[in-house]
């Protein structure tokens, strides 16, 4: 049991570590699994979303221009506004 506990906090510890560690992603580049992975309240649906926009519209110009994707509101993207790339810079 206490083998358990212990790989359960190792787990967690891992993943609080790799989302506070984790860089931007470029949405106009990266696939869905990377923008799940970087983009905290961002799942694999709002990711797919977010590929199949940028495939069907062509790249993104703005952060502000992820709002019309379903599924991403202005809470959503305040939140994710700091972790998001549109090129080699940073916006």
């Amino acid at each position: 049991m206490s083998r358990l506990i212990a790989c359960l906090l190792g787990f967690t510890l891992y993943a609080v570590t790799a989302v506070a560690l984790a860089a931007p992603v470029n949405v106009n580049q990266a696939s869905a699994r990377q923008i799940a992975a970087a983009l905290q309240g961002i799942g694999t649906v709002k990711a797919k979303a977010i590929v199949a926009y940028r495939k069907e519209h062509g790249p993104f110009r703005s952060v502000d221009a992820l709002s019309k994707v379903d599924g991403i509101g202005p809470q959503t993207l305040a939140n994710i506004r700091k972790d998001v790339k549109l090129g080699n810079r940073q916006q």
